[in-house]
């Protein structure tokens, strides 16, 4: 399973500062708290945290949701934080903000990087549609962990080489669970996910 507490595999550069007032933190809340309510977004009894969700800000910017904050059932302002540069082959990241940014940030900077015309991500994990869809969608090799500039690299080679552009939604094959969904929106991405269970029936 997939961790956010304690299990960030980039150099994290984190910049604490006060929580941001941001318009979009609202919608962005509404939709997790959604996606936690359905249990794509939660803790595994254990006490490991997974699922995120980010938007894409200006000058290449992306608000994300926190590492560890899995087990809240709702956030606020005190659980984003921006990600204001990256680099995949130094596996760097650098944040700003109360919180350090999730995990899977390096898998959604890529994202945000095949298109400019995306503008949300959402990560989540559901067992039964990961069983379902695998190598039926856009997947991952299940060589590669999430989180690593491996698994920016297999982003961009879906980009290239599959439908994803056009599908919108991949499959984490070496992260057990773990499904993908973006969009030109924050709506968009959130159907993408919700819609699965019907889409490929």
């Amino acid at each position: 399973m997939a961790s956010e507490t304690g299990s960030i595999k980039y150099e994290c550069i984190w910049e604490k500062t006060v929580p941001f007032e941001i318009q979009q933190i609202g919608e962005l809340s509404l939709c997790r708290t959604k996606l936690h309510k359905l249990g794509f977004i939660g803790v595994y009894p254990d006490g490991i945290g997974y699922g995120n969700i980010s938007i894409r800000l200006e000058n290449g910017l992306f608000l994300i949701t926190g590492t560890s904050t899995g087990h809240l059932t709702s956030l606020t302002n005190e659980h984003y934080t921006k990600v204001t540069a990256y680099n995949f082959s130094q596996n760097r990241l650098n944040c700003l903000g109360p919180i350090k940014a999730s995990a899977e940030s390096l898998t959604h900077a890529a994202v945000y990087e095949c298109d400019a015309e995306i503008n949300a991500v959402v990560h989540i994990h559901s067992k039964s549609l990961w069983q379902k869809l695998i190598h039926k969608i856009p997947t991952t090799s299940d060589r590669v962990e999430y989180g690593t500039p491996e698994m920016a690299s297999e982003i961009f080679r879906l980009f290239r080489e599959s439908e994803l552009k056009t599908k919108k939604v991949l499959v984490m094959a070496g992260h057990e669970e773990g499904i993908i969904s973006f969009g030109k929106t924050l709506h968009e991405a959130m159907d993408g996910i919700l819609n699965l269970g019907l889409s490929y029936d």
